[in-house]
């Protein structure tokens, strides 16, 4: 649960950085949107072992008082699932 003056918002991952930070690109109808932020990862998602790449959907907090940090609170799921793709079958060779 966030506190009472921090800011959520939404964004998408542009850049994994080293040390578990990355660049997001804030999305939405905000003000902000388009905004990019340098974020890490909260607490709850690194002792899950909860894995973030390039092009996820995030959750951030953010302080009011740096708008250009923040915190990954959530990682949010794909709307389409994964598709399985079959290969043909091969023939067995004796």
């Amino acid at each position: 649960m966030p506190d009472a003056n921090t800011i959520e918002v939404e964004g998408k991952v542009i850049a994994v950085l080293p040390g578990t930070m990355f660049k997001v690109q804030l999305t939405g109808n905000t003000a902000a949107s388009g905004h990019i932020v340098l974020a890490h990862i909260s607490g709850k998602l690194r002792k899950n072992f909860i894995k973030i790449a390039a092009g996820d959907n995030v959750r951030m907090e953010m302080s009011p008082y740096d708008l250009e940090k923040g915190r990954i609170t959530y990682r949010m799921k794909d709307d389409a699932p994964a598709t399985f793709v079959q290969r043909p079958a091969q023939r067995r060779r004796y």
